[in-house]
């Protein structure tokens, strides 16, 4: 699974820093992590259960940094199936 302009335009928001964020689009449940700058790091994306599991894509993602602390490289993994 790729993850679409529409999607990645919700991820490249900044948000509340060191907490778990559950949204709604489309079709898909997003459940995403935050780091301690507030930017989406761990995204599990599908449908959620009725114990409020999300089922279908994990991603993790990559930030790489220059020695002055600027991104260089930022890019999103398909990590394999959430259950």
């Amino acid at each position: 699974m790729e993850l679409g302009e529409p999607i990645m335009k919700i991820l490249r928001k900044n948000y509340e820093p060191l907490v778990m964020v559950e949204q709604t689009y489309k079709r898909y449940d997003l459940a995403f992590k935050t780091d301690e700058a507030g930017r989406p790091v761990l995204l599990f994306i599908g449908k959620k259960d009725a114990n409020g599991n999300i089922k279908g894509d994990r991603f993790a993602r990559r930030l790489k940094y220059n020695q002055n602390g600027d991104v260089i490289k930022d890019h999103w993994e398909h990590k394999g199936k959430a259950t």
